[in-house]
């Protein structure tokens, strides 16, 4: 019998919550549960549970062959009674929004979500997210939850690090560099907004990027002590635009309208 295949994929930053006219990232998502109708769990616990967030979530994947759902770890009450366990084991993909990754790990562990969530990618849940919800996945990432960036452990899945922004919010590399030289956290990976890592077990296979010009970069420390970066290269994918697709109107508009906002200055 063949071993389960574990699988992460972390975003630096984009998806539907950054770049909704652009579907690149979270189409991949889709192809690697290998199913032709995946069931697709969101996570927004990082965010507060924002309805934004959530509404996003279903304005961008409502049109797609998945079986798209959230959970609300704020509004239990509408699962129906059904247990958590129950509920994140019967999906192909689990896929975590960004916020504050300090507060989001406090309240998985206080519901036992942590745990569920490595039983579930040791059963072979595809385990995606962006931002505070791709570091949670390494041993550590460097976060803003507190306003000012700091080393913070993850769950411990991945034994590498992570940080992610790295091309749009400069205050946290040099804090993950630190980080890394002084053995406070594994070695890793800086990922500009856009791009994605994809990890099979523990090894990364590919890197790709919704957005040309983004890279990451490999960032590890040497016996010696030396800081030593090497840029990778991801691979493009292509989207179609939204034009091309065949779409419902008001959800084509919320995705523009989305879109607009947040190129005047939403985070």
């Amino acid at each position: 019998m063949a071993a389960t295949t574990r699988t992460i994929f972390a975003m630096g930053g984009g998806g539907f919550t950054m770049e909704p006219e652009n579907p690149a990232l979270d189409e991949f998502i889709l192809t690697l549960a290998d199913k032709p109708v995946p069931r697709l769990l969101l996570l927004p616990t990082a965010s507060g549970d924002a309805e934004r967030q959530v509404t996003s979530f279903r304005a961008t994947y409502g049109d797609r062959p998945c079986q798209a759902t959230e959970l609300s770890l704020f509004r239990l009450g509408e699962t129906g009674g059904i247990s958590l366990r129950d509920l994140v084991l019967r999906q192909d993909v689990v896929y975590v929004g960004g916020g504050s990754m300090r507060s989001m790990l406090a309240i998985w562990r206080e519901y036992g979500l942590d745990a569920i969530l490595r039983e579930a990618w040791e059963r072979g849940t595809v385990l995606a997210g962006l931002s505070a919800g791709a570091m949670c996945w390494f041993a550590g990432g460097v976060t803003k939850s507190t306003g000012i960036p700091r080393p913070v452990e993850g769950l411990g899945l991945l034994p590498h690090s992570l940080t992610v922004h790295a091309d749009n919010d400069r205050d946290r590399l040099p804090v993950y560099e630190a980080a890394v030289a002084s053995d406070v956290l594994p070695a890793g990976w800086a990922a500009d907004d856009g791009v994605g890592l994809l990890f099979r077990d523990d090894r990364l296979e590919r890197v790709v990027t919704s957005r040309p010009g983004t890279r990451a970069v490999r960032v590890e420390r040497t016996a010696e002590g030396e800081l030593v970066r090497t840029p990778i290269l991801p691979a493009l994918l292509a989207a179609a635009p939204l034009a091309d697709r065949s779409v419902d109107g008001d959800v084509l508009e919320f995705r523009r309208t989305r879109h607009a906002a947040l190129r005047r200055g939403a985070r």
